[in-house]
């Protein structure tokens, strides 16, 4: 008599067992789901809320000026009525900008060091190290720019040291841990087969960085880069303490400038009325960046499977 024949008794009493068995395990990843789906649910409602209210208070100062004149008018003046906020956009951008361009080389080449010319070891503890400097309060950073970077500025240029430069070689400090880090990390996913394959063709390890490793990690190092630049868009205190908060277009690096969310942080303790709607519509406009942002990291992400301009195959091989 085999055992395997349906019908059986032993068919019987094992499908009957595992049906009980499959029938708990199920209740249980139920109970799981449902938890989790409430904690997902949870965070989701928190950030629906916080948007409505972001919109319902800004939205009216929006509509009563104008989306256009709001965003490019020149002259932010609430004891005068005029609420144009281009002065702090152009003031943002121009420290993140300043910012990436001093802080993302240093970043890459920190980040390709750790993952492909450091011993194993070092490499970790190094790592260890960099992300430190996320750890550290942005006042800190901002306190040490204060104290240290801005008399600095102020006995090499003449100039009164509040300015762009000061504040993005803050933000430019403050963001090379979290590029740094996914970098690594996106440098350490090339698979080895890559770095063998140069060096069989007889290529240096330079030239496996610069020609292979660098390309295939691309898009995960792009989507470090946007991290940055959304920290960058989003720091308050340490810019707050060192920008000199003028509401004015920045035209050199030297000059005092005023960012979105310092401008919202000096304010929003006085405002009312309209000033205070006028604070709520910049936040609208800094949300609306954040979140293109977080949308092109998304696009970005997506496009990690892109090697040297073709399709990586799903194998992880380079491919014909």
């Amino acid at each position: 008599m085999s055992y395997r024949k349906e019908g059986s008794p032993f068919w019987r009493t094992t499908v009957s067992s595992g049906r009980v068995r499959s029938q708990g395990r199920t209740a249980n990843e139920r109970v799981v789901e449902r938890v989790l789906f409430c904690c997902a649910l949870t965070a989701v409602s928190a950030l629906a809320l916080i948007t409505a209210f972001i919109f319902a208070e800004g939205m009216p100062e929006l509509g009563r000026t104008g989306p256009a004149r709001f965003v490019f008018g020149t002259t932010w003046s609430p004891s005068r009525g005029m609420f144009g906020v281009l002065p702090m956009i152009a003031g943002s951008v121009a420290v993140t900008l300043a910012a990436l361009l001093m802080g993302v080389p240093v970043a890459v080449a920190c980040a390709v060091f750790l993952a492909e010319m450091a011993p194993p070891r070092a490499g970790v503890l190094l790592k260890a190290l960099v992300e430190l400097l996320s750890a550290v309060p942005s006042v800190v950073y901002g306190f040490v720019g204060l104290t240290t970077l801005v008399p600095l500025i102020r006995e090499w240029t003449g100039a009164p040291g509040f300015s762009v430069l000061a504040a993005s070689v803050v933000l430019a400090i403050m963001v090379m841990p979290t590029i740094t880090s996914v970098s690594y990390e996106s440098l350490k996913a090339v698979p080895g087969s890559y770095r063998d394959g140069v060096a069989a063709l007889g290529g240096t390890r330079w030239q496996a960085i610069r020609m292979v490793v660098l390309p295939a990690a691309r898009s995960g190092i792009v989507a470090g880069i946007i991290l940055g630049i959304g920290r960058c868009l989003g720091e308050t205190m340490a810019v707050l303490m060192v920008a000199g908060n003028a509401p004015v277009i920045p035209t050199s690096l030297l000059s005092p400038v005023r960012t979105l969310t310092s401008g919202i942080a000096l304010e929003m303790g006085y405002a009312s009325g309209r000033h205070r709607e006028a604070l709520f519509g910049t936040a609208v406009v800094l949300f609306a960046m954040i979140a293109a942002l977080n949308l092109l990291t998304r696009y970005v992400a997506s496009k990690g499977a892109v090697f040297g301009g073709r399709r990586r195959p799903r194998d992880g091989s380079a491919g014909a």
